[in-house]
């Protein structure tokens, strides 16, 4: 099952950068907003090096570029 290997990954990754690092927490709340803060930086801002040091979502918009152009030179 590699989705859920994946995922069980992104949760250690969470776990250890974040709920162990910057713990303890006084407020469920407190958790909730440093866990959107960690996601939105995860997604926009950590760069991968697998990526060509860019971050994922912007890995992502290339590649959806990529298909866009694919799709209209097949038209």
């Amino acid at each position: 099952m590699p989705g859920r290997a994946l995922a069980e990954t992104i949760n250690g990754l969470y776990i250890a950068e974040l709920i162990h690092r910057r713990g303890p927490w006084k407020s469920r709340e407190s958790v909730e907003l440093a866990t959107l803060e960690w996601v939105s930086w995860f997604n926009h801002q950590r760069l991968m090096e697998p990526l060509g040091y860019i971050p994922p979502v912007e890995a992502e918009a290339d590649y959806c570029r990529q298909l866009d152009g694919q799709v209209a030179m097949a038209a």
